[in-house]
């Protein structure tokens, strides 16, 4: 694979297996540490992957639902917790069938598109499922979706992964959420009970989505292959090894782990705030 994928090494920090004590607000405070460091050039390309326990990640549109403290409270019920990220799109659900891959990549002088960004992962995930040519993997808006997008990828219409991009300081992380095993449609019908609660009647400004669980599905419901974490974990590192003259295992130098606090400050004030409203 041409283009940004094909990087002179590539760190992985692998987060998949870190357990329950592992929280999404330092997921995203990682992030935003490796963008500030690998644009600044004191990190290669950094490959993230993690996994977080029963966690719905808010968009900043949903924190202007009418009733979130309402739709918040049932999350918890269900046993959920719901923060807030700081890159854009809106409500998604994280659980233990959930990976969650960053490329954290650097900005040369003509900067990355933002479509380029994009099609990079698009591009590595039909790479790493190319063993199934039979099932396309389609980018474009899966309507009835949660977090619904031009870059939702779907097999057969129904969408099992969403994209977004957080950038900070010259640094680009493309981030991707896969939903590897476990029912998709469960997971988008506790989105739409949120929805329901949050919203109620409500006339807003934004139009949030009208889920139709029916059109989500995990890979492992889509490819009748039991995939577990571990499995997709390997066909990562094997798509990474093939695009680099050396791949390792690390974690954050020196450097970022004088930067995380203060960016991992910033995601708990911004939550704090919300949990305030």
């Amino acid at each position: 694979m041409e283009g940004l994928l094909r990087q002179p090494e590539w760190r992985v920090i692998d987060q998949s297996a870190v357990g329950i004590h592992f929280q999404a607000l330092q997921s995203f405070g990682t992030d935003d540490t490796l963008c500030a460091s690998v644009g600044a050039g004191e990190a290669p390309a950094t490959a993230r992957t993690w996994v977080h326990h029963n966690t719905v990640v808010l968009g900043i549109q949903d924190t202007r639902l009418p009733y979130l403290q309402e739709g918040i409270h049932f999350l918890k019920q269900a046993g959920y917790q719901a923060i807030v990220r700081n890159s854009g799109g809106l409500a998604v659900v994280l659980d233990e069938g959930v990976l969650n891959i960053s490329l954290i990549f650097p900005e040369a002088e003509k900067g990355i598109d933002i479509n380029r960004g994009y099609d990079v992962m698009w591009q590595l995930i039909q790479t790493m499922f190319a063993d199934f040519p039979q099932r396309k993997i389609e980018a474009w808006e899966i309507v009835g979706s949660y977090c619904p997008g031009s870059y939702d990828l779907s097999i057969d219409g129904k969408k099992f992964a969403g994209i977004s991009q957080r950038r900070l300081k010259k640094g680009v992380a493309v981030q991707i959420y896969l939903c590897v095993n476990g029912s998709g449609s469960k997971r988008a019908e506790l989105v739409k009970q949120f929805y329901k609660l949050a919203k109620d009647k409500e006339r807003t400004k934004f139009i949030y989505p009208e889920i139709v669980p029916e059109v989500m599905a995990s890979l492992s419901e889509l490819l009748g292959t039991p995939f577990t974490i571990a499995d997709v974990m390997l066909r990562l590192l094997n798509q990474l090894h093939a695009n680099s003259d050396f791949l390792y295992a690390g974690q954050l130098n020196e450097y970022e782990l004088g930067l995380f606090p203060g960016y991992y400050q910033r995601v708990i004030d911004r939550n704090e705030k919300i949990a305030d409203m």
